[in-house]
C-alpha cells in the first residue's frame, strides 16, 4: 500500500460510500484521508463511517486519516408567504427582523449581526450568487435593497456579505456539539468553515487542545485579506472554492487558489484544494477534459491533497472518481517537467538546527544512489518540515503514535507508518534500513537517509542526519 504518487486524496463519505466494504475499496483505490461532512448526516452515520475507516486501516495496514468538517454559520433569509417571489433588476424591497412571512416588498433576514455590518452601497449575494443586490438605506434593524441581477427568490436562501466581516462566531451551537462528538470519536483533523479572522481559528484550537489537528477552510474574501495571520493558527488549510467562488468574481478564484497554496507551502502547512474537482462524475463514469486539467494543475502547483465531495459522498461512481484522480496525479508526477516545478520554490529556513538538517537532507537526497528518506517523528513536525522541501525521493515517516501517523496521511509525499521508539543510534539505523526494505523503498546496496532526534523517545526537533546503506543480504524485519 505504498502510493505511487506524492499528492494525496481526500474523499467525502456519505450514503454512496460509507459502507465498510466500499470504504476499504476506496482506500485501495487511492484515498488517504476520509472526510465526514457534518452539514449532512447524523452522529450515528458519522460514527459508523469512522468505524469503517478504522476497519479498512487494519485490513490494509496503512494509516488513514479522518477529517471532521464542521458546517459553520449559515446566514439565510426568512420565509415568503407564497414560498417564492419573482424579481428583476431594479426591484426594490426591504430586509428586516420581522418574522412575518414576506412578499415582494419585504422579507425577514433573521440576523441582526448582518444589519450591524452593512453599509450603504455594499453588495449582498443570495442563493449562491444567483441574486445580487445593492444596499441602500439601512439601520441596525433593517436595510433597503435593490436587485442588480436575478429572477427569483425563495424561502431560506443563503445570504453572503462579501464586502464586510460579519460579527458572528465561526462556531455555532451545532458546530460545538458536533465538535465535541467528533473529538470523542477520535477524528484526526477538524475543519472550520467560513473562517473570517485569526480569532476564529484561535477559538477552535483552544477547544480542541491538541486532540486533533485544526484546518481552516478559506472560503471568504475576508480570510484572504488576513491569510498570513490565519495561517499562524493552522495545522492545515483548504482552498474551499465553492463558497469562495460565490463571494468572488470567477476570474479571481484561480488567483486566490495559487496564493493560498504558495503561502501554505512557504510555511509547511498542508493545503487541500477542494470543490468541483470531478463534479461531473457524480453522474458520469468519466470526467470532462476541463476537470482532468483542473486536477492536474493543482498537482503541478504542489498542493498536498485534492478533495472529492459529492463525487464520492452521493455520486454514482465513487470508485471511478477516486481511480481517475489517482491516475491523473500519477501521470502528472511522471511528467519530466514536474520535478523542476517542485524544485522551483523552497520555503525560507528558520535559523534552527532542524531546518538546517532538513536542507542538508534534501541536498543529500539528490544523489542518484539515495533510495529514500526515513524520518523518525513523535508529533510529526520533522516529517512536515521535510515534506515542505518537496524532495523527489520517497519519504517514510516512522512514529510510535497512531494519531501522528493518521494526521501525516494528509501531507505531501509522506508514507506514515507505525514503528517502535528507537532506544539507540544502532536501533535508528537498523529500523530505518529494515523498514525501507520491508516496504520496498530501498533495494540492497542503496543509500537510505535517516532523520531523527536525540534524546530518543523525547518529542523535539530532529538533530541527527545519518547515511546508511541497505545490506546486500536481506535485512531482518523490524
Amino acid at each position: 500500500m505504498i502510493r505511487a504518487r506524492r499528492a494525496r486524496i481526500v474523499a467525502t463519505l456519505g450514503p454512496a460510500s460509507r459502507a465498510p466494504g466500499m470504504v476499504k475499496s476506496l482506500a485501495e483505490a487511492g484515498v488517504d484521508v476520509f472526510r465526514l461532512n457534518f452539514s449532512h448526516g447524523s452522529h450515528d452515520d458519522h460514527a459508523a463511517a469512522l468505524k469503517a475507516v478504522r476497519g479498512a486501516e487494519i485490513a490494509l495496514q496503512r494509516p488513514l486519516g479522518v477529517l471532521a468538517d464542521l458546517q459553520g454559520p449559515k446566514l439565510r433569509l426568512g420565509r415568503f408567504a407564497n414560498v417564492e417571489i419573482d424579481v428583476k433588476p431594479g426591484h426594490k424591497m426591504r430586509f428586516d427582523l420581522d418574522p412575518t412571512p414576506g412578499d415582494a416588498t419585504r422579507v425577514q433576514m433573521p440576523h441582526p449581526e448582518i444589519f450591524r455590518a452593512l453599509r450603504t452601497g455594499m453588495l449582498l449575494l443570495l442563493d449562491d450568487g444567483r441574486v445580487r443586490l445593492r444596499v441602500g438605506e439601512r439601520t441596525d434593524e433593517w436595510a433597503d435593497v435593490t436587485v442588480e441581477s436575478g429572477s427569483r427568490l425563495s424561502d431560506r436562501k443563503g445570504v453572503a456579505v462579501p464586502e464586510a466581516v460579519v460579527p458572528v462566531s465561526a462556531l455555532t451551537p451545532k458546530d460545538r456539539e458536533d465538535l465535541a462528538f467528533a473529538l470523542r470519536m477520535g477524528v484526526d483533523w477538524v475543519a472550520l468553515s467560513f473562517v473570517q479572522k485569526p480569532e476564529d481559528m484561535a477559538e477552535l484550537k483552544s477547544i480542541v487542545k491538541g486532540r486533533a489537528a485544526c484546518l481552516a477552510k478559506i472560503e471568504k474574501p475576508q480570510a484572504l485579506a488576513d491569510l498570513e495571520a490565519i495561517l499562524d493558527y493552522c495545522d492545515g488549510v483548504m482552498v474551499a472554492r465553492g463558497d469562495l467562488g460565490v463571494e468572488m468574481e470567477p476570474e479571481e478564484v484561480p488567483v486566490a487558489q495559487k496564493r493560498i497554496i504558495r503561502a501554505a507551502r512557504q510555511r509547511g502547512v498542508p493545503v487541500i484544494v477542494a470543490t468541483q474537482m470531478l463534479e461531473s462524475m457524480t453522474a458520469s463514469p468519466a470526467p470532462t477534459r476541463a476537470e482532468a486539467s483542473d486536477v492536474a494543475n493543482a498537482v503541478y502547483e504542489g498542493a498536498d491533497a485534492l478533495m472529492l465531495s459529492a463525487e464520492t459522498a452521493s455520486g454514482d461512481y465513487p470508485l471511478e472518481a477516486v481511480g481517475i484522480m489517482n491516475r491523473i496525479m500519477e501521470r502528472v508526477e511522471a511528467d519530466p517537467l514536474w520535478p523542476s516545478l517542485m524544485d522551483a520554490e523552497h520555503a525560507g529556513m528558520d535559523d534552527i538546527d532542524a531546518d538546517a538538517l532538513v536542507a542538508a537532507a534534501r541536498k543529500a537526497g539528490e544523489a542518484q544512489s539515495t533510495a529514500c528518506i526515513v524520518i523518525f517523528t513523535t508529533l510529526g513536525g520533522t516529517a512536515r518540515r521535510m515534506s515542505r522541501e518537496r524532495p523527489l525521493q520517497p519519504m517514510l515517516a516512522l512514529t510510535p503514535k497512531p494519531e501522528t501517523a493518521r494526521r501525516l496521511a494528509l501531507v505531501w509525499g509522506l508514507e506514515p507508518r507505525l514503528g517502535k521508539e528507537p532506544a539507540s543510534l544502532e536501533d535508528v539505523t537498523d529500523d530505518a534500513v529494515n523498514s525501507a526494505m520491508q516496504y520496498g523503498l530501498a533495494q540492497p546496496g542503496q543509500r537510505v537517509l535517516i532523520l531523527a532526534g536525540t534524546p530518543f523517545g523525547a518529542p523535539g526537533a530532529a538533530n541527527l542526519l545519518r547515511l546508511a546503506h541497505a545490506p546486500m543480504k536481506k535485512a531482518r524485519k523490524s
